[in-house]
């Protein structure tokens, strides 16, 4: 067991963004959280990072209880990869990636092996190290955003819509990437998305979302062949149509 929340929930002001949820989360495994806008994905990724407090509830890394007397050593633990990759615009590629490791105090010569190796991982041309963020492409930023993720060689991995601004031909590229990086890395990730494909492809796990609360999780095939309620069946099928209208 990698990651277990008890009754986690989360209010701003009175609005219920999550109900109480009690969720295990499997090590080495990719979850993927999906669901319409505003069910509460992203609020419960922020959470389970710690970038946001529960209003009541626990959340366990491996039993050991998150809370402010070590969340800054388990974020060391954590690679997080945003929608827009979240790069610092004045900053070139290699000064975006090595910014953590630098103020951590790791060596020169770990950084550089480091960026080499995570380059050829993610298919990153080395030429660009010295571009700045908005000098390269959309797809280029975000394999940069990865190779920050990556750089500290982290237990977890979480990505919030990494791909959701990307055209069609560029996400796929980097659907198919990504699969290759976790199937080779076998970390522990989390994935949001609103894809239904994506994490059909992506994930060994499917957490279904909808109002703040978990309808089904499972496989793909779980939610398709064994929907647990009408609104599976609907999710997927909007799905389906729309991406048949694309």
């Amino acid at each position: 067991m990698a990651i277990f929340l008890k009754n986690v929930s989360k209010c701003f002001k009175e609005h219920e963004a999550l109900e109480p949820t009690t969720l295990t989360i499997e090590d080495g495994k990719t979850t993927v959280l999906i669901g319409p806008s505003g069910c509460g994905k992203s609020t419960l990724l922020r959470l389970i990072v710690g970038l946001i407090s529960p209003t009541e509830g626990q959340i366990f890394f491996d039993d050991k209880e998150v809370n402010n007397h070590h969340i800054h050593d388990l974020r060391k633990k954590i690679g997080y990869v945003i929608q827009d990759g979240g790069l610092f615009p004045h900053l070139n590629v290699r000064d975006n990636v090595s910014l953590f490791a630098r103020f951590l105090g790791y060596p020169s010569h770990f950084i550089e092996e480091r960026i080499t190796f995570l380059c050829a991982l993610v298919k990153l041309p080395s030429t660009i190290l010295n571009s700045y963020p908005l000098k390269i492409s959309g797809g280029e930023r975000q394999r940069v955003s990865i190779i920050r993720a990556l750089m500290l060689d982290p237990e977890y991995i979480f990505l919030d819509e990494p791909l959701a601004a990307l055209d069609p031909i560029i996400r796929f590229e980097l659907q198919k990437q990504l699969k290759q990086i976790f199937s080779y890395l076998q970390k522990t990730v989390i994935l949001v998305t609103h894809d239904m494909r994506e994490a059909a492809f992506l994930g060994n796990e499917i957490i279904l979302m909808c109002q703040g609360k978990i309808i089904q999780k499972g496989s793909f095939q779980d939610l398709t062949q064994s929907p647990t309620e009408p609104f599976v069946t609907d999710f997927i099928q909007a799905q389906q149509y729309a991406s048949e209208l694309a």
